[in-house]
């Protein structure tokens, strides 16, 4: 007999997850997903200045900090016919870079490693083997004896203590956690370590864009002056200070992040057949070498996957009609023309409508609508997008820089390339595509410093940045990779006034519910056939998801300019 199980909500940090799963004989037979928060920011946009746009959708999410405001610019400078100059897209790369960097390695440590790590097992490790075990794996030079007794005895005071802070609601003890206690540990002082090391490299983003979180940008280039010699503006010490960081962040990924996490990975190499999901993979491709419209020169190309198929690697055109739609079928919003039509963002809506159950309940009605995600598609097609995407497009397009870094990891673990298609792959590519993102930031940086010294110092392209130089009526499309998959922007301009604007986010793509034909999307796909050991305890629901990094902060409730709630709902476990 069938047992439904709830989990709400299931991100850390991020935002309302609700996953409903169906459980028989100890594995997962149906599952959906739920976003519970209202996601209505495209409204709050209308009728407002486009040059103003990334400011507000940058702070859809402080995790994922710029790639909305990066995005955003893009957008309009699509629709105004705008080209920036090549420093200011390389700034914009270092930037993104960083991002990358930063988000990636939190996410494994602080989002995601606990699924895998016991925390309180790392009391019983040895901190000797641990210390040996450390230094075979890496040359990170925090690997003492010392260093591991210290960290087990912090930890230690927090377990008697009877409060784990940080590390509190774990299923520590789980039957699931496979690490030896000397693994768990090295994940555990890492974790710490990155918490302090993650700080350093968002420096990066307040020197080109002033602060970060949501780091300053500009329609037509970057808001920063070069200014070799001048204090106030991109100096040379900053400019040296942002190649240390970078240098830094390169360190930490090839010395922490991936001995810790082909470590782990070579104790769930199960999980390389858990997990897969879909099958179906859509990336927008990113990093302009030669500027925004050479998608060729993409250090993250363009393309889609279909039923794992690596042979055959599709085109992506964002702009077309029959290339990208939303759904609402199961969602809770509705369209003039009816729930079961498609719209292309250019022609999108935004208009709630709340029909899920009143609280408190204990199961949305999931025949009907049950989230406030709508419903991409691509072609048709429910698509996976996210590092996993990325990793095998550039790999199936055989670029020589993907093919080094997945062969030599898929060697290292002695598994199959198939085993990328499952939650495994998922995690293990996030970390592989950190290693070429800090390789490549330093590839910017250094076409940076060359276009300086040979006497090129523009920052911005103002020639059409007033609304004197626009047409009446202007679209616009901007797209980016950010860390957690496809993101696009699609802007229409009346009257120098925004006159829709929809954003098509990753989570959006990866966590919505079923279209009008039944497909279920990435996150319900890729619990099916999940062993689940303990219903009470579902750890491995978790482990799946988490390996997506989910971020619902892109739902957001609604005010009015009185700070009063215009829609408000509450779900159980908020």
């Amino acid at each position: 007999m069938s047992k439904r199980i709830v989990v709400d909500p299931i991100t850390r940090i991020e935002g309302h997850l609700r996953v409903e799963a169906d459980i028989q004989d100890g594995k997962i037979t149906d599952a959906y997903s739920s976003g519970t928060m209202v996601r209505l920011l495209e409204e709050i946009l209308k009728g407002r200045d486009p040059r103003d746009a990334w400011a507000f959708v940058g702070r859809v999410c402080g995790v994922c900090t710029s790639v909305h405001s990066l995005t955003s610019v893009r957008c309009v400078e699509d629709a105004l016919d705008i080209v920036i100059p090549p420093n200011a897209e390389m700034v914009r790369n270092i930037m993104f870079c960083a991002q990358y960097i930063h988000d990636h390695v939190v996410h494994f440590y602080h989002l995601h490693a606990m699924d895998w790590v016991d925390v309180v097992n790392a009391l019983k490790a040895d901190p000797k083997k641990t210390s040996e075990l450390a230094q075979s794996i890496s040359h990170w030079p925090k690997s003492s004896v010392g260093y591991f007794s210290d960290i087990q005895t912090r930890i230690k005071k927090f377990v008697d203590s009877g409060q784990l802070g940080i590390f509190a609601n774990g299923y520590w003890g789980h039957p699931a956690y496979k690490l030896p206690p000397e693994v768990n540990l090295i994940g555990l002082a890492h974790n710490l370590e990155a918490l302090e090391w993650q700080k350093e490299i968002v420096k990066v983003h307040a020197i080109f864009g002033g602060k970060n979180p949501h780091p300053n940008y500009l329609v037509g280039g970057m808001a920063c002056a070069i200014a070799l010699d001048d204090v106030s503006g991109i100096n040379a010490e900053r400019l040296a200070y942002v190649g240390q960081l970078l240098q830094q962040g390169k360190e930490f990924v090839e010395q922490v992040y991936i001995p810790d996490l082909m470590a782990i990975a070579s104790f769930y190499k199960d999980w390389g057949a858990i997990g897969g999901g879909l099958g179906n993979y859509l990336c927008y491709g990113d990093l302009p070498v030669n500027g925004y419209r050479d998608m060729s020169s993409y250090k993250f190309p363009n393309g889609a996957i279909l039923g794992k198929d690596i042979s055959k690697v599709y085109d992506v055109d964002v702009r077309k009609d029959e290339e990208v739609q939303e759904f609402v079928t199961h969602s809770w919003y509705e369209y003039k023309e009816g729930k079961e039509k498609g719209l292309h963002p250019w022609k999108g809506e935004s208009k709630i409508n709340y029909t899920g159950p009143k609280p408190p309940f204990e199961h949305l009605d999931t025949t009907k609508e049950y989230s406030y995600l709508k419903t991409p598609r691509w072609k048709g097609h429910a698509m996976e997008v996210g590092p996993l995407a990325r990793v095998l497009v550039g790999y199936a397009r055989g670029r020589e820089d993907f093919k080094a870094v997945v062969d030599k990891a898929l060697t290292d673990l002695n598994v199959p390339v198939e085993a990328l298609f499952s939650t495994l792959g998922r995690t293990a590519a996030r970390g592989l595509e950190s290693v070429l993102v800090a390789q490549w930031g330093l590839e910017f940086y250094d076409k940076l410093l060359l276009n300086i010294k040979n006497g090129d110092t523009r920052m911005a392209e103002m020639s059409k940045f007033e609304p004197s130089h626009w047409p009446k009526t202007a679209m616009g499309v901007g797209h980016t990779e950010a860390p957690r998959g496809a993101l696009a922007h699609w802007i229409n301009i009346a009257d120098e006034k925004i006159a829709n604007y929809q954003l098509v986010v990753p989570t959006t793509w990866n966590a919505s519910p079923r279209d009008a034909k039944g497909q279920l999307s990435a996150y319900e796909s890729s619990l099916l056939n999940t062993p689940v050991a303990d219903e009470s305890q579902p750890l491995e629901i978790i482990r799946t998801i988490h390996s997506f990094d989910p971020c619902m902060a892109c739902s957001v409730h609604i005010y009015d300019e009185h700070g009063k709630h215009i829609s408000r709902i509450s779900v159980v476990g908020d």
